[in-house]
């Protein structure tokens, strides 16, 4: 499975950003997949999440906010960034898990990742 991210970018506080992430070499509906953002000296967190029945999860500084969504052939994921603040500023990473049950906002459930794609958030 191959990640590549892309739609990152500066915005000032308050504005929108939409991520993508392109998956190649995907089994349909094999993966849960999921979004993390990662700032500088912090640990990588998860902000949402989608499962295999499409059901989804979010952090809590993120709910309200943001939004997931997978396009129908399910070759890529998307995350909806509303309101944007300057704390979420940080990397964030598409990444796809491939256990029978997985915790959708924890990176140790997932397998695979993509190589990040900045977003930064000025006031």
């Amino acid at each position: 499975v191959q990640l590549v991210e892309s739609g990152g970018g500066s915005v000032q506080s308050g504005g929108s950003l939409r991520l993508s992430c392109a998956v190649s070499g995907y089994t349909h509906n094999r993966y849960y997949m999921g979004w993390f953002r990662q700032a500088p000296g912090k640990e990588r967190e998860g902000v949402s999440g989608i499962g295999r029945n499409d059901g989804t999860a979010y952090a809590d500084s993120v709910k309200g906010r943001f939004t997931i969504t997978q396009n129908n052939a399910k070759n890529t994921l998307y995350l909806q960034m509303n309101s944007l603040k300057p704390e979420d500023t940080a990397m964030y990473y598409c990444a796809a898990g491939s256990k029978t049950v997985g915790r959708l906002l924890y990176r140790q459930d997932y397998d695979y990742w993509g190589q990040g794609t900045q977003v930064t958030v000025f006031s």
